[in-house]
C-alpha cells in the first residue's frame, strides 16, 4: 500500500477488486464478476457508465502493479477480460483485510455538572 513513501489511496471498487482477486481460489477472477459490487449499493449506474467505471479501476491497478490483466489488445484498445492478483496486490489485501472500517460517528461532548465541595455549604 505504500508507494515511495506515500499511502496509496484505494477507491472502494478498487478494494472490493483486490478483496475479491484475494478471496479467488487461484487469484483470478472474470470481469463480469465485479457487477456485483454495485448490488449492495442503493442506486447503482447505467449499465454503460458502470462498465466505464469498472474498466477505469481495473486500469488503475494494473498501472499501480496490484493486478494483472487478460484479454485481447487491438491496436486501439485493450479488451481486459480477466484480472490476476500480483505478489504486490495479495500484500495491500491481506493489509485491506487488517484495516478498519470508518464509522461516521460524531463525538459529543459531555456536560458534566459541578461537583459540590464536601463540607462547604452553598447559602
Amino acid at each position: 500500500m505504500e508507494e515511495n513513501g506515500l499511502f496509496m489511496k484505494l477507491s472502494a471498487l478498487q478494494k472490493y477488486i483486490l478483496l475479491e482477486c484475494l478471496n479467488a481460489k487461484n487469484g483470478r477472477i472474470f470481469r463480469g464478476s465485479l457487477a456485483n459490487f454495485y448490488s449492495r449499493t442503493k442506486v447503482s449506474p447505467k449499465q454503460k457508465l458502470m462498465v466505464k467505471i469498472i474498466t477505469k479501476s481495473i486500469e488503475r491497478l494494473i498501472k499501480r502493479d496490484l493486478v494483472v490483466g487478460f484479454g485481447e489488445i487491438t491496436s486501439e484498445r485493450q479488451f481486459i477480460k480477466e484480472i490476476k492478483i500480483t505478489a504486490k496486490g495479495r500484500v495491500a489485501g491481506k493489509r485491506l483485510l487488517g484495516e478498519q472500517m470508518r464509522i461516521p460517528l460524531k463525538s459529543q461532548k459531555l456536560k458534566v455538572p459541578p461537583t459540590r465541595r464536601a463540607g462547604k455549604s452553598q447559602n
